[in-house]
């Protein structure tokens, strides 16, 4: 329990609490002008400790700062792409702002403030939930180590991401564009038939390839970070294994032929891997290109992830096997991104019933 003494100042008698804090450790709050005022605080102390709610002030004012790059720090086994965005928010938005401020000084009507002033500059809502995210991570380590009672970011409210309108090329778009596309029209087709991202497709090896049952095995991804390119595992973590159209057979084997098994299959001109084109428009790179001489509505390189989709669902194969294809965590998340896809599923579905159940309809 609290004790409570009183001592002898200059500018009269006041009264010092002693407690122990929840870990055992001895301190003490003085300076109240009455008994009365010590004894209300020694109360609130044990109240807290009982409750689980207890806040050592002294701990709490610490910076952002300060927990700010231990915390970055710790985030440092995400994937390296995952793991610069992070770096990225926290040195551009979030430090600049909270830096310097102690945890125990923020409040939600301060953040949910600067929330809405990025939003009015312009920035992304990925891009701002993002930085909430960031903040939000520190602050929940603050709770976590007694320094504050609460995060103040929880119920910020972020702007709502507006999905950007898919694009699915048709066969005969598809194989247009990638007889655009010169040495990589190979690569061009696996992607629009195959689904798989960018780095998956340029972290493809000789030895990754199933000729045999006309598999593409993907065991890494390979992700530009700056100027480097780095080669890990694949986005979910999970290998799978992918079919290959039988039309792609030939093409596929002549970027096989006579190649060590670690080869690249996709590889860059200097033999390693391909570097990201540019697909926006006056850029100059391969991709952009293409599509303007293809004459197709603009498209980025993921927009043939997406065109896979349509062209697999349109081929009658159910969510399941498209999400295996894609290397999505759930048939679920499949149906999220592509439920309007599966709408002629519905309708068969209503004649199937309509063919079974019709018979027993009376009068």
């Amino acid at each position: 329990m609290a004790t409570i003494k009183a001592y002898e100042t200059g500018q009269g008698k006041r009264y010092r609490v002693r407690y122990r804090t929840p870990d055992n450790r001895q301190t003490d709050r003085r300076g109240f002008r009455t008994k009365r005022e010590a004894e209300e605080f020694a109360a609130t102390i044990e109240v807290s400790k009982l409750r689980g709610e207890y806040v050592d002030a002294s701990r709490s004012k610490v910076t952002v700062a300060e927990l700010g790059e231990p915390w970055l720090d710790r985030k440092s086994t995400l994937k390296p792409s995952t793991w610069r965005t992070l770096a990225s928010a926290w040195r551009v938005h979030v430090e600049p702002r909270w830096g310097l401020t102690p945890v125990s000084r923020i409040e939600f009507t301060a953040v949910q403030s600067w929330i809405t002033g990025l939003h009015k500059r312009g920035l992304s809502a990925t891009t701002i939930k993002r930085v909430l995210g960031v903040l939000s991570g520190i602050l929940d380590d603050a709770v976590r180590d007694r320094r504050i009672l609460s995060n103040p970011c929880r119920g910020v409210s972020t702007p709502r991401k507006v999905s950007k309108e898919r694009v699915y090329l048709t066969h005969e778009q598809l194989h247009r564009f990638a007889n655009e596309c010169g040495r990589h029209k190979t690569f061009v087709l696996v992607l629009g038939y195959c689904g798989l991202r960018w780095g998956e497709a340029i972290g493809l090896r000789v030895k990754d390839v199933d000729l045999q049952r006309r598999r593409l095995n993907i065991n890494q991804n390979a992700v530009e970070i700056g100027s480097r390119v780095e080669v890990g595992t694949p986005k979910t973590h999970e290998r799978r294994s992918v079919p290959f159209p039988a039309m792609l057979d030939t093409s596929i084997r002549e970027l096989c032929d006579d190649r060590l098994p670690n080869s690249y299959i996709f590889s860059g001109a200097d033999g390693g891997l391909m570097r990201r084109t540019r697909s926006d428009m006056g850029s100059g790179g391969w991709f952009a290109g293409a599509v303007k001489r293809a004459k197709i509505a603009r498209i980025t390189p993921h927009d043939l992830r997406h065109t896979a989709a349509s062209l697999a669902i349109s081929a009658g194969a159910n969510v399941k096997s498209v999400q295996r294809m894609l290397g999505h965590k759930s048939a679920a998340m499949t149906l999220d991104i592509y439920s309007g896809l599966f709408d002629d599923d519905l309708d068969a579905v209503a004649s199937a019933l309509d063919s079974a159940g019709s018979k027993f309809m009376s009068g």
